[in-house]
């Protein structure tokens, strides 16, 4: 079965998000538009999680446990996991690796905790664009300690991309799959060796996904373990 999806979506708790994407206002966009299946990856921080996954959950649509991490290296980072108290558990170690800068939400925008009812509950005072304390590789170890997968975001983009800053892939690291942004071009060569997520890496409603990218599963729930597996399995 074909099942679209869009793994990239900012709350309006990451600063550069628009105040429209709230929870409701996301998983509603998703029902419009055709989707089965998103990931809310906010910038170092799970704090909207609970919001999405509950709203999925009433409105049919798959939510996965998302995060969107910057590494110490300035390289953003998509981190998925299995169930959302690993997400929220690994979502605190990395906004306690942030330095302590307050947000200045007149300069940086909000970043807005959300209920179920779209109602702000709090704020996170550290600004969340800031980079982590940890190295790509320690997220990668990280996340697995957690039952999770991390994928570099938007390889393709010029700032804040592992080709971007490193200029390479890391060769001690098994990597799978690669997050592609689907309106800047990209060599063939590099894609020939991933699998490719397309992502809308949407900070408006508007930008949600289109149902364009798809997972051909035989279950929905068997996403997680797609996502995991080697993009050339050895028989």
């Amino acid at each position: 079965m074909k099942f679209y999806y869009d793994l990239h979506i900012h709350s309006d708790l990451s600063p550069c998000a628009s105040s429209d994407m709230t929870p409701n206002n996301i998983i509603n966009m998703s029902v419009i538009k055709g989707l089965n299946i998103i990931s809310v990856t906010d910038h170092n921080s799970t704090a909207n999680l609970r919001a999405v996954t509950e709203l999925g959950e009433g409105a049919g649509i798959k939510t996965i446990p998302g995060i969107e991490v910057t590494t110490k290296e300035e390289v953003h980072v998509l981190c998925y996991f299995r169930n959302i108290d690993n997400a929220t558990e690994f979502g605190g170690i990395i906004y306690d690796s942030l330095p302590f800068v307050k947000n200045n939400p007149e300069i940086f925008g909000e970043q807005n905790i959300y209920n179920c009812r779209d109602e702000i509950t709090g704020t996170l005072e550290k600004l969340l664009i800031n980079a982590s304390s940890y190295s790509i590789e320690d997220i990668y170890y990280i996340a697995k300690k957690y039952d999770g997968v991390m994928i570099p975001a938007h390889i393709n983009k010029i700032s804040n991309s592992i080709l971007g800053v490193l200029g390479f892939m890391p060769f001690n690291l098994k990597i799978d799959f690669v997050e592609v942004f689907s309106k800047i071009p990209i060599d063939c060569k590099i894609t020939e060796k991933y699998k490719i997520l397309n992502n809308s890496d949407a900070h408006q409603l508007i930008d949600i996904s289109e149902p364009v990218n798809y997972f051909e599963l035989s279950n929905i729930n068997d996403i997680y373990n797609f996502l995991c597996m080697p993009a050339n399995p050895i028989f």
